[in-house]
């Protein structure tokens, strides 16, 4: 139980919790302070427990993507580096899914038209 007398929430309903306020969440590796993602009890590599969190500014650039044609329609999913130093998949939604290259600046926009709240990247005009 926690302070409130709650049962602890776990690492991925607190990354929900962000994303429903709109808030890109990421952990950060209690004794080294390197960030990593996807939400973890125990930080990778060092074992540290409760690792805490951090709000990333949302700023990133695409490592690698590739275009999913369906008869659906077409998608992109990309592996993108966020500025704080760690690597979140996802996919980039504006422009057209086989217009996004490698190297692009990108930021990120929380879509809420599902079940749970998730984040998805659109491309930034200025390359900032």
């Amino acid at each position: 139980m926690d302070e409130s007398g709650q049962p602890p929430r776990s690492p991925r309903q607190r990354f929900l919790d962000h994303c429903a306020r709109g808030e890109l969440a990421f952990q950060r590796d209690p004794e080294s302070g390197a960030a990593f993602f996807y939400p973890r009890a125990v930080a990778p590599g060092s074992g540290g427990e409760s690792p805490p969190w951090d709000v990333s500014a949302g700023l990133g650039t695409v490592y690698s993507t590739t275009c999913i044609r369906t008869r659906g329609g077409d998608h992109n999913v990309a592996l993108i580096d966020l500025d704080e130093g760690f690597r979140i998949l996802s996919r980039v939604e504006t422009p057209a899914p086989d217009a996004v290259r490698i190297g692009q600046r990108v930021r990120v926009r929380m879509r809420t038209d599902g079940d749970e709240p998730y984040p998805v990247f659109d491309l930034l005009e200025d390359g900032a």
